[in-house]
């Protein structure tokens, strides 16, 4: 029978925007009580945009599955409430502004006093102590601070990638961190502090462009769409468009001068030998491959790609993305309740032979304020484990 990982344990966090909400979505997703803490404007990503029914697509993709309670932290009984949920719960995940945790006394000490068996996440953008500790930090600044800029984009201007990159990938780390935690605490019987920041998150994924820099002696280049380091790999224009494909090794490189260009004895030429010769003589490789693909239609290179065993793809807008014959044969698509109605969203990526995932509605501001407080005057509210 399946079974949702998560079911009976409860979250509650203080989180606004995207990070923390996407560490708390996926723990929704696997069953867990995620009790949402809102002001009486609610989660100010409510408001990014109006796109999905008078919803804001940020909202709608990372705030489905939980329960909305709006609390006053400035009153009493707000903060006496939001204690007692906290003393309650298996895990506390908050992205508010520098020492706002605190300052409500769920401070990590203060918090596991209450509660020794909590699992307490901060995600901020910066970290505790060091110059930048209260500096605000939005997505595209720490994309800056990270240097990912210095690698996006092309040799004229920088670009920003065009997701919520960096707040992504520390709710990823949350996320990873928390199921961690949850790991440990079955052994030791004890809760833990998680400290997570957007610019270690993202610095972690510079590993590679670092490395390069720090031991190559020069930055690693702004290309576009074609890749830094490796050729040919990228955008190419057909008579009718445009394809993308890579090559990884000097087999492909063989396979595609003689199946794709037609040419086999490219394949021989020194000035593209290797990987590192292809980069550095890009200029030269790339005339050779535009007076073949240039003079063939899409569909047509396409085809030879496959052929010749060579990754390739098409660029899809998001239309395309939603009617993609892949997701479709796999499955993937399905519908969420919402204030606005049924929603069309994929289902988590990761699937699992033993367990299911739920997908529960998008709450409406503070929907379930009501029923948590009346479970708290009960003493109902989930129990420590």
């Amino acid at each position: 029978m399946s079974t949702l990982p998560l079911e009976g344990l409860t979250v509650v966090s203080l989180e606004q925007a995207v990070a923390a909400p996407f560490a708390t979505r996926q723990l929704a997703d696997l069953g867990a009580r995620v009790i949402k803490i809102e002001r009486d404007t609610g989660d100010f990503a409510r408001g990014y945009d109006e796109s999905v029914h008078g919803m804001a697509s940020y909202f709608v993709w990372l705030n489905r599955g939980k329960e909305s309670v709006v609390l006053d932290l400035k009153s009493e009984a707000g903060l006496d409430a939001l204690k007692r949920l906290v003393a309650r719960a298996d895990i506390l995940v908050q992205n508010l502004a520098p020492g706002a945790v605190e300052r409500l006394g769920l401070g990590p000490d203060e918090a596991l006093a209450l509660n020794p068996r909590l699992i307490h996440v901060s995600i901020s953008g910066y970290g505790r102590g060091g110059s930048h500790e209260q500096k605000k930090a939005y997505d595209l600044l720490v994309q800056c601070e990270a240097g990912l800029l210095s690698v996006t984009g092309t040799p004229a201007e920088p670009a920003k990638v065009g997701i919520s990159i960096a707040d992504i990938c520390a709710g990823m780390y949350a996320y990873s961190g928390i199921l961690t935690a949850l790991y440990q605490r079955r052994e030791t019987g004890r809760g833990d502090v998680l400290e997570i920041s957007m610019l270690e998150a993202l610095a972690e994924w510079m590993g590679q462009p670092y490395f390069y820099a720090q031991y190559g002696g020069r930055q690693q280049p702004r290309t576009g769409a074609q890749h830094a380091t490796i050729a040919p790999y990228g955008p190419f224009a057909a008579s009718d468009g445009t394809v993308f494909f890579s090559i990884q090794n000097e087999r492909e490189w063989a396979n595609f001068c003689a199946t794709v260009l037609g040419r086999p004895e490219l394949g021989a030429d020194p000035r593209f030998a290797s990987n590192t010769l292809r980069v550095k003589n890009r200029e030269q490789l790339h005339a050779r491959i535009d007076a073949v693909l240039g003079a063939t239609p899409t569909a047509e290179v396409l085809a030879r790609l496959d052929a010749a065993g060579i990754a390739n793809a098409q660029m899809r807008s998001m239309r395309e993305l939603s009617e993609h014959p892949q997701l479709a044969a796999r499955d993937r698509w399905r519908d969420v309740d919402s204030p606005v109605g049924p929603l069309r969203t994929l289902l988590p990526p990761v699937t699992s032979r033993a367990s299911s995932v739920r997908l529960g509605p998008v709450p409406a501001l503070g929907e379930h304020t009501a029923a948590v407080l009346a479970e708290l005057a009960a003493g109902t509210t989930a129990a420590i484990r």
